[in-house]
């Protein structure tokens, strides 16, 4: 195995040993893999949530004083340089005598980047850039809002194949199947909030939880949040969340997700109906399309998505298509902006 093949297979192990930190939350979840000359693995750690060791001091905690001198670090995201609970990693690195490190992706974070420069200072090799596509996506919630200051946005939305998301009298339950849906209510037990309109809180009375087939509530519950200047009736079913809801009455998008950000919130789940859909599109705040297509067609006035601002061709917002799914009879298509304001 080639030397460049070595530092990205250690890299891929990284991001896998990233993947066992908590849900993303205010903090990245981090993978370090500590190398040898000879390529053999000495240790390997992750971030295991605020206030433990970051990955690098983790993985060093696994070796003898002095076992790291000399050796190569691989690690997912950039050796941070400030002191919060826990002291700067390019530090502990400095201190633990290696001889290089290689990182995905630069922390964008204002206190806490710097420590590629810090170990450069202090005479360490470094190398920025491995995987970083692979590691952008696996850290996209966090990298949102630490480069943007909001959280991370995904708009779903269902319909047909032709583009509705209802019939022309208004009905749309259910367009997809039980597979589709039961995957939808995982994404939202995944998210740290669901947004939906004034419109979609009174006219489908949704209770905005994230239920398993059985109708049993996930433990894991997105905080309801509701756009609109419209009152919601004392009596509907979001008043019985887990979760008090929010409530936004401007319509200025960009606010409402930079007061979820301090708030906490990073990843947010729109299923607001087409109106709501259609203004985070227009704003430029979607992160990610999750379109659950079902093999059906309504034909009609009631569109998945209304107007986005595209009035000609040349202005499309033309998109990146992650994966495609199929769902029992249905299909789920994940998809990014090829450009993001």
């Amino acid at each position: 195995m080639t030397h460049e093949a070595l530092i990205e297979s250690a890299m891929r192990r990284a991001l896998v040993l990233a993947a066992n930190g908590p849900k993303p939350g205010i903090n990245p979840r981090v993978g370090c893999v500590i190398l040898a000359d000879d390529g053999t693995v000495l240790a390997e750690g992750w971030h295991r949530g605020a206030g433990t060791p970051h990955a690098e001091v983790d993985a060093l905690s696994h070796l003898a004083p002095g076992a790291a001198h000399g050796a190569t670090v691989v690690v997912t995201l950039e050796p941070c340089n400030h002191t919060g609970r826990t002291g700067p990693c390019a530090v502990a690195l400095l201190d633990a005598g290696v001889a290089r490190v290689v990182y995905a992706v630069a922390d964008p974070g204002k206190h806490s980047s710097g420590g590629a420069d810090r170990l450069r200072a202090g005479g360490v090799e470094v190398e920025g850039g491995v995987l970083q596509d692979d590691a952008e996506v696996f850290l996209s919630d966090w990298l949102i809002a630490a480069r943007l200051g909001r959280p991370f946005v995904t708009v779903k939305w269902a319909s047909s194949l032709d583009g509705r998301a209802a019939a022309a009298d208004g009905t749309s339950q259910w367009i997809t199947g039980a597979v589709a849906r039961a995957d939808v209510h995982a994404r939202r037990a995944a998210a740290d909030a669901i947004v939906v309109g004034t419109g979609t809180a009174i006219a489908d009375d949704p209770s905005l939880t994230a239920r398993d087939s059985d109708g049993s509530l996930f433990a894991s519950q997105p905080i309801p949040v509701v756009i609109g200047a419209r009152d919601i009736p004392a009596a509907a079913a979001l008043f019985g969340h887990p979760h008090a809801p929010l409530f936004y009455g401007s319509h200025d998008l960009a606010a409402t997700l930079t007061d979820l950000r301090e708030r906490g919130i990073l990843r947010v789940f729109v299923e607001g109906g087409p109106t709501l859909a259609s203004a985070f599109v227009a704003a430029g705040l979607v992160d990610q399309f999750a379109i659950y297509l079902a093999p059906t067609l309504l034909g009609g006035p009631r569109l998945a998505l209304g107007d986005i601002g595209v009035g000609t061709i040349t202005d499309q917002l033309t998109l990146t298509i992650d994966t495609i799914t199929q769902l029992g009879d249905d299909l789920l298509v994940l998809a990014r902006p090829d450009r993001r304001t």
